[in-house]
Order: structure tokens, then C-alpha cells, then sequence
């Protein structure tokens, strides 16, 4: 029977870090309890001595819990007001030499739509992303940089044939794309956040976090970012008390650090 939910959570922390208490209970109890009996378990306990044993199950766990789903230009128009609006406006306000994290970055399919968005307004050689995730295996991944025809379909033709390569049914983005960027482990509810970015991207993660939780990354976010920065979040999240964090709403998905 799938209960002591309590003492579970202590022993996925003392197993990975990831601090379940952060995340929605009911919610994600749900899901763990799924997981667990697909694997012939009948309680948390049995689960737990499956992760420590077996490193396939144990590796599905984690990349579980970071919930690794991304993909390149996810939300096209969302990128296009990127381009029109957001990016111009922090050329002028922060000139071309900008400083940008890619936060909870997956397999790197953001972090090089990034690039490739900025390339437009800035020279390659300008171009500096920094992007993390506490998941080392999607960063591997996002490092080595190839990936399936369904991941860079949003990707503007003009990208595509000038940045990726085509090697049987997968795809492999150019080496001048992976030099702008570097990859670094970071765990966004326990590590020291990094500071002075322009411009702060993390999308679609922070919905399976408590409301606690969610303030606290987007305090940190906020103290992470310049005067003026600004917030790119996804289509699935918001931020209804932006102004008390210090904010101003530039879109639905954009905000500026008002201070």
C-alpha cells in the first residue's frame, strides 16, 4: 500500500536532491504511485529499493521528476514577439552584449533557439547563453545537440538549412550554434542563483511546483535579473502577483523587472 508518503519523499532526496515538497502532493503522489506499480511495487518502500538497484529505473526517475518535455521554438508566437519586440528592446537598453540564462534548459532545444533568435540582432561571436538543469543526462544530450525531425519542426526554414545537418532520421545543430552556449548543472528549488542576466527564460516547468515554491524561484529570478531584464515564461504558467515581486507586465509570457 502506497502511504508514508513523508518518509518516501526524505528517501528520494537523500537519492537525488530533488526535494519533493515543492512539488503539488496530490498531483504527483499520483503519478509516483503509477510509475511505481507499472514497476510490480506495492509500496513506497519496495519503489525505493528499485531506484537504489536498478540505474535504468532509477535514470527514468529523475528524468521524471524534471519532466524533460521541449522543444525548438515552442510556442512560435511567443518567439516572434521575441524578435519584434523583446529583443530589440533590450539592445537598447543593455546594448549587444547581452547575458542570458537559459533556466531548467531540457536537452537544449531553448537555449539554441536563443541563439539563433538573437543572431538576427546580434553577431554569433556576441552571443553568450548560459543554461542549466539538474538533470546531468538531458544535458548531456543538449550537449552532444542532435535531435529528431518532430523536436526542430517549428524552427524557421532559414535555421534549418543553415544550422542543422541532417544525419539519418535525426538532425545535429551546427557547432557555431554550441559554442554561444554553456551547460551547467543547477537545481532552481536548493543551488545559489547566478546574477545580472538581461534576460532570464524558463518555460513550462514551474506549474508542477507549490505556490510557495513558485514564489521563491520568481523572487530569485527577480534578484537574478539587471534593472530592466526581462522574464520569459511559458504558455502553461502565470505570474498573477508580478507586481508585488517587482515586475511589469510586458505580455503575457514577458516581464520586466520594474527596479
Amino acid at each position: 500500500m502506497f502511504d508514508n508518503y513523508e518518509k518516501f519523499k526524505k528517501d528520494v532526496y537523500a537519492l537525488t536532491k530533488i526535494d519533493l515538497n515543492y512539488y503539488k502532493e496530490k498531483q504527483m503522489r499520483r503519478r509516483i504511485d503509477t510509475i511505481a506499480t507499472k514497476h510490480g511495487c506495492s509500496n513506497y518502500d519496495e519503489y525505493i529499493r528499485v531506484l537504489k538497484t536498478d540505474k535504468d529505473k532509477f535514470e527514468a526517475f529523475v528524468n521524471f521528476l524534471t519532466i524533460n518535455v521541449s522543444e525548438f521554438y515552442r510556442n512560435p508566437d511567443q518567439w516572434k514577439l521575441m524578435d519584434e519586440n523583446v529583443i530589440p528592446k533590450l539592445i537598447k537598453q543593455h546594448g549587444k552584449n547581452l547575458h542570458v540564462w537559459s533556466a531548467a534548459c531540457s536537452t537544449g532545444d531553448e537555449p539554441y533557439s536563443l541563439v539563433m533568435a538573437l543572431s538576427k540582432h546580434i553577431p554569433l561571436s556576441n552571443i553568450h547563453i548560459t543554461a542549466t538543469d539538474l538533470d546531468k543526462q538531458v544535458l548531456q544530450k543538449a550537449q552532444v545537440g542532435l535531435y529528431n525531425e518532430k523536436s526542430i519542426a517549428n524552427v524557421p526554414p532559414e535555421f534549418k538549412r543553415k544550422y542543422f545537418k541532417q544525419i539519418g532520421k535525426s538532425f545535429q545543430i551546427s557547432d557555431e550554434i554550441k559554442r554561444c552556449v554553456t551547460f551547467k548543472e543547477h537545481n532552481l528549488l536548493k543551488d545559489p542563483y547566478p546574477r545580472d542576466f538581461d534576460m532570464i527564460l524558463c518555460r513550462n516547468v514551474v506549474i508542477y511546483f507549490t505556490d510557495d515554491a513558485k514564489n521563491m524561484i520568481y523572487q530569485n529570478f527577480h534578484q537574478s535579473l539587471k534593472s530592466h531584464g526581462v522574464l520569459f515564461i511559458g504558455s502553461t504558467e502565470q505570474i498573477t502577483n508580478y507586481k508585488e515581486l517587482g515586475f511589469d507586465r510586458l505580455s503575457s509570457f514577458y516581464f520586466e523587472k520594474n527596479v
